[in-house]
């Protein structure tokens, strides 16, 4: 459908890609990934023509149609209802509706037979359209991305940034182009409304291409993942996970592979050092610098990986009760967000706050950290210091200053080497420290902010949504610090994958109440959907009817010949899936022995002999499914 052919791109003197090449095919749903800055959304930018290529083409089929979610249109506003605005999908239904009112409207004052044939052609096209249904699929899309009935006839204009992204994804999803592509769709989007999408996204009948941070979306939505690496698009056929597991066996061939040919070279290059000046070796040394020279090298494996190698540490621990709110009430106007509630946070809690946005999330975290006015008792417990990250946190970084000077001056009394190596953790490498704040992009500040959260002396954090604009690194070096953390902390986050590997208890709010689930995510979720299940009312009981059983006739003797020699073939064929599985299993073992995997041309040979197998297990197997058939077939009889 869409074939991306060789293409190069570059910013300034900096290649994005070189010679790369992937292709989209009708109903793929590809995750691209790779780490901030190697071009992930330039490339979609590329694909739907914003961008110009310096080499290489795009080619996509005729009836090929794209629908694009950037975050350029979160600066979109108009005054038109959110209901109106997602409507712009069925533009054509949409349009013939005015005329269809224009018309009826004509028809009370100038009744003419030209005016109700043209009625009655336009109620036709707009049957055709499905243009009675269009009101009724927005209403839906919208709710299921969280916006309540009410909200549905409120202007654009009055939402926020991320609202609004909302909306344009449900304008997206509603006019199903050929192939959607979507730049961080869950930036935005809580923890129902991402399921919601999830569920869509699954049974689209089109191609979707995800740009995602989001490991646990990736998993549950894409089946095929594109990384962009080394101004390359390497293609893995299977999601998140799968490609997880391919790269890692990938990258231990291509290091085995490296390191043989690095060995071959070292052995090559003594002998010519030896016999360089000796005439009767003359031709062979000759031989050998040829060869070298024709040699396509292996590249070594240069990991993405990264760990923490420091500690976060503080110099005082908190008393034993962190924050404890007895009868705690809020409201905005008319708005309750709590209702006399109360919870306590203890020493060594690590607390998720999860749940659907407007719920009161974010105030809860303000209202800890004593920014929130509100009614009934809070009390901050002994020796309690607050480190607190949140986006408005960004206006508090000093626009002028270096960011190591900024890192500097959070008094953590790291040395400079300590918050370098702190800074690159979150991307900020070499002489990118230099750079004043004033500068940076959204994301760059963020990184900053929440750098110098995790540095300061805090024994106590707040962080709402740490790991918006975090690629995978970012949020694996997040997720290891607060690991390793020997404070307290709570974190509100959409992100499920970080959530399970940094909690240990779950808040959620539910009837204006803070209610704690003890346990992790997903003992939390188990719970959850199983307390759904039980409340759904039971299935209705069928009416029992009486069936009487089938009268068979004795089966002739040549069926029942015929059945005992394809029983016995399919038992021969069971014990030949039995030994093959067997043999199959022994190679896979060799091929993880250290002589074999530190050989390639074994390895390459064992290699071999497994796909032989392999593709002789799928024989035995296919013709165990048609002897299986052929038996029902006769059973038949």
């Amino acid at each position: 459908m869409i074939s991306v052919s060789s293409i190069s791109y570059f910013i300034g003197g900096r290649a994005l890609y070189q010679n790369a090449s992937m292709f989209i095919k009708p109903n793929d749903k590809i995750g691209l990934i790779g780490l901030n800055g190697r071009g992930k959304s330039t490339l979609l930018k590329i694909i739907h023509g914003d961008i110009r290529l310096d080499a290489g083409s795009i080619s996509k089929a005729k009836d090929c149609t794209i629908g694009f979610l950037n975050q350029d249109l979160l600066s979109y506003q108009t005054d038109d209802a959110i209901l109106t605005v997602a409507m712009g999908a069925f533009k054509e239904a949409v349009d013939t509706q005015r005329q269809l009112e224009k018309t009826i409207h004509l028809l009370e004052t100038e009744y003419s037979d030209e005016l109700v044939e043209k009625l009655t052609k336009l109620q036709e096209k707009f049957e055709q359209l499905d243009g009675y249904a269009m009101q009724s699929k927005a209403e839906a899309v919208l709710e299921g991305i969280g916006f309540t009935t009410k909200d549905l006839h409120r202007p654009l204009r009055e939402f926020s940034g991320g609202w609004r992204m909302r909306v344009m994804l449900a304008k997206l999803l509603l006019e199903k182009p050929s192939c959607l592509m979507l730049d961080e769709p869950t930036n935005h989007l809580d923890l129902p409304s991402i399921e919601w999408v999830e569920n869509y996204l699954r049974s689209y009948e089109g191609a979707v291409v995800i740009v995602s941070h989001d490991r646990t979306f990736l998993d549950n939505v894409v089946s095929k993942t594109v990384e962009v690496t080394q101004e390359q698009l390497i293609t893995y056929e299977g999601n998140y996970s799968f490609y997880l597991k391919e790269k890692e066996m990938r990258e231990e061939i291509q290091q085995g592979a490296y390191e043989n040919q690095q060995a071959k070279i070292r052995q090559t290059e003594r002998f010519i050092e030896r016999f360089k000046a000796k005439a009767t070796k003359a031709r062979q040394v000759q031989s050998r610098v040829k060869a070298l020279d024709r040699m396509d090298l292996v590249d070594e494996v240069v990991s993405d990986a990264a760990e923490v190698n420091f500690r976060f540490l503080f110099k005082q621990p908190s008393g034993r009760h962190v924050v404890t709110l007895n009868e705690v009430s809020k409201a905005y106007g008319p708005l309750d967000i709590l209702k006399s509630t109360s919870a306590t946070i203890e020493r060594g809690d690590k607390i998720a706050l999860i749940g659907a946005n407007g719920k009161g999330k974010s105030t809860v975290l303000r209202i800890i950290a004593n920014e929130e006015e509100v009614g009934g008792e809070r009390t901050i417990g002994y020796n309690v210091i607050y480190g607190f990250y949140a986006q408005h946190q960004l206006e508090s970084l000093h626009v002028e200053n270096e960011i190591l000077d900024e890192l500097k001056q959070a008094g953590s009394g790291k040395s400079e080497q300590e918050l370098r190596t702190v800074l690159g953790c979150f991307l900020f490498s070499d002489e990118d420290v230099f750079k004043k704040i004033k500068v940076l992009s959204g994301g760059e500040k963020s990184r900053v902010a929440l750098a110098k959260t995790l540095i300061s002396e805090a024994n106590f954090l707040l962080l709402d949504e740490p790991t918006n604009h975090l690629d995978f690194i970012s949020e694996n070096i997040l997720i290891q610090a607060l690991q390793q953390y020997q404070g307290t902390f709570i974190v509100v986050s959409h992100n499920r994958h970080f959530v399970s590997q940094v909690a240990n208890k779950i808040w959620y709010i539910e009837n204006h109440q803070i209610k704690e689930y003890l346990g992790t995510y997903e003992e939390y979720e188990y719970w959850r959907k199983k307390n759904e299940a039980a409340a759904l009312p039971p299935p209705p009981s069928p009416k029992k009817q009486e069936v009487k059983p089938k009268e068979r006739k004795p089966a002739e003797p040549s069926t029942v010949k015929k059945l005992a020699e394809l029983n016995r073939e399919l038992k021969k064929i069971e014990d030949k899936i039995h030994q093959t599985q067997q043999e199959k299993e022994k190679i896979e073992l060799a091929m993880a022995a250290p002589e074999v995997f530190s050989n390639f041309e074994k390895l390459n040979e064992h290699q071999q002999r497994f796909d032989a197998i392999d593709t002789k297990l799928e024989e035995f197997n296919k013709r165990w499914e048609s002897v299986a058939l052929e038996i029902e077939e006769w059973e038949g009889k």
